[in-house]
């Protein structure tokens, strides 16, 4: 009997000192969450913005033109040979105790490469997500550490950027392609895709439909042509900012409900443990007091 409880009392221990890590996780998530939600806010002021920017200048400058731009076209439009690989960016997480985050993403990330017939290149960002897929049939071309800070973003999506524009440029890659997932309400988030290159006639058309929030429509000071490259440079470099940083609101928000789903188990498992630890040493005390007055009586 004497075992039983101190065998008891080892799993209750044990337990609430897994509460203590759950909670402390909890914390962090819920303190992760809000930064990375008021970067997502504020990058989708600024990604409008841009998109304005973008507007203003393709109305300045006509279509025809902006197609025989050899840096547009170089860079952005299309790559100078044909045949390449879709890049496929893919953000996961580097740690666990998320839940179906990177579970969902391998799932929905497979589901759509099996729509498409060209050749396809994986981009990892995240360890847990690297794993996932690498269990599947398609191949990884290159891995990147998923950022822990949103100050470590800029590296990652400089680096990013860099490598896929050269790839791009070499016409090793002719598509850009993002995965990650959003943030939706109630701290919930879903799967998204963004086609991020090429900047072609569908791209064009929907910043052109964009509308001037007032009368005074604006102009270009200096050369159309390179305030044009200089604001498509930083649209894709906030399009990859701010998909990072949705990918890490969500994560966060993956992460909180997990740990609450695990704290509210732990509690119960606890309840549980206590009660029949609190029934095992009442029975204890009960056969001691019933040998002892067995003894007194004869």
């Amino acid at each position: 009997m004497s075992e039983t409880l101190s065998s008891l009392q080892r799993k209750i221990g044990s337990a609430q000192d897994l509460q203590a890590v759950v909670r402390t996780m909890k914390a962090m998530a819920g303190a992760s969450i809000g930064q990375y939600e008021k970067s997502v806010l504020s990058l989708n002021q600024y990604y409008l913005s841009l998109e304005l920017a973008l507007h203003t200048c393709l109305r300045l400058q006509p279509n025809t033109a902006l197609a025989t731009t050899a840096a547009f076209a170089t860079l952005y439009n299309e790559p100078p040979a044909k045949g390449g690989a879709i890049a496929v960016v893919v953000f996961g997480s580097d740690q666990g105790l998320v839940g179906q985050f990177n579970e969902t993403m391998t799932d929905f990330v497979t589901t759509e490469l099996g729509k498409w017939s060209g050749v396809t290149q994986l981009w990892t960002i995240g360890e847990r997500i690297q794993a996932r897929l690498a269990d599947t049939e398609l191949s990884i071309a290159q891995h990147f550490a998923l950022p822990g800070t949103l100050a470590a973003i800029t590296p990652l999506v400089t680096e990013l950027l860099l490598r896929l524009e050269t790839a791009y440029e070499r016409g090793e890659i002719c598509e850009v392609v993002l995965f990650h997932h959003q943030p939706q309400s109630q701290a919930l988030y879903s799967p998204r895709q963004q086609r991020l290159l090429p900047l072609d006639d569908s791209w064009r058309n929907h910043i052109a439909l964009l509308q001037w929030p007032t009368n005074n429509l604006p102009q270009v000071i200096g050369n159309t042509e390179q305030s044009l490259l200089a604001f498509v440079h930083e649209y894709l470099f906030v399009a990859l900012f701010r998909a990072c940083a949705e990918s890490l609101a969500s994560e966060n928000a993956s992460r909180l409900l997990a740990m609450q789903r695990a704290e509210k188990n732990i509690e119960e498992l606890l309840d549980e443990m206590q009660r029949h630890f609190h029934l095992l040493r009442q029975s204890s005390i009960d056969e001691e007091l019933f040998d002892l007055f067995a003894g007194f009586t004869s």
